[in-house]
């Protein structure tokens, strides 16, 4: 899934790296044996597993635990249906327990999830930087979802969380990069990675949040619901490395008008016929 050019550039997140730059999910799978040949297929090194469901052995969830080596998966808990600040610290302090029975001990890693309208399922602001602030100060790795907001970008990296996960579109409607003029601020602006994190439906899409010079991105509906979402994991991981690898590789600037691509030199001549 790496390219070659691509083998030495690490991502690295709270201060672990990854060679992979896709993330994925454990929701909306028709069954555990297709989510694991997902995973695999995807390359992926990082999952994100909703702790309230799997704590509610909620449909889809029942033997999730076991079903993933967490010795080779690193564990991304989420606060997934929390509606405000208060709730969403207390799954968060869940999850890290989730991470620690799987065996990854050291594991503060937390994708926070404050989305209190259930209908649009965007996230709150105010509520996403309250409860980042205090998770950062009971030592969380916070990895926040938010709305494409430079500004709040900005006050998320400041506060201290370790990324920030811009939304491409809302959640699971493959609408791809609606947002990408303010994703893009968010990317020149951030010293942390930014992951795009939701609508993204097809490969093309995810290759190009890695070629405006996105860190990563976190894809789970356009897997799992795809025809064949093990065959869809391995084209997301192929295009997040082919469009890390363009970025890195730098663009052909844009033109107003076209350049030849041959010289205009040394052009043949016609012979005169004399007359």
């Amino acid at each position: 899934m790496v390219p070659t050019s691509c083998a030495n550039d690490q991502l690295v997140i709270g201060g672990r790296p990854f060679r992979s730059r896709l993330f994925t999910g454990t929701g909306k799978y028709p069954d555990l044996t297709t989510m694991q040949q997902s995973i695999e297929h995807s390359g992926c090194e990082m999952v994100t597993v909703a702790v309230r469901r799997v704590q509610a052995v909620a449909a889809g969830h029942a033997g999730l635990m076991d079903a993933i080596d967490w010795t080779r998966i690193w564990m991304l808990p989420n606060t997934a249906g929390c509606r405000d600040a208060d709730e969403a610290v207390r799954v968060a302090r869940l999850g890290r327990e989730l991470a620690k029975l799987a065996g990854q001990e050291d594991n503060n890693f937390v994708k926070l999830e404050v989305i209190p309208d259930s209908r649009h399922l965007l996230p709150d602001p105010i509520g996403t930087l309250e409860a980042a602030e205090r998770l950062v100060q009971e030592g969380f790795a916070v990895l926040p979802y938010i709305n494409a907001d430079p500004l709040l970008a900005k006050r998320l990296e400041d506060a201290g969380c370790v990324t920030v996960m811009p939304l491409g579109s809302p959640i699971g409607s493959g609408q791809g990069l609606n947002n990408a003029a303010n994703i893009a601020l968010i990317i020149e602006n951030a010293s942390v990675p930014v992951v795009v994190d939701a609508g993204i439906g097809v490969p093309s899409e995810a290759a190009q949040a890695l070629e405006m010079g996105a860190d990563a991105v976190l894809v789970n509906s356009a897997i799992a619901l795809a025809g064949d979402p093990a065959a869809m994991a391995e084209a997301m991981g192929l295009a997040v490395a082919a469009g890390r690898s363009a970025f890195r590789a730098g663009r052909l600037p844009k033109r107003d008008q076209a350049a030849a691509s041959s010289p205009t030199t040394g052009l043949v001549q016609e012979q005169s016929t004399g007359r």
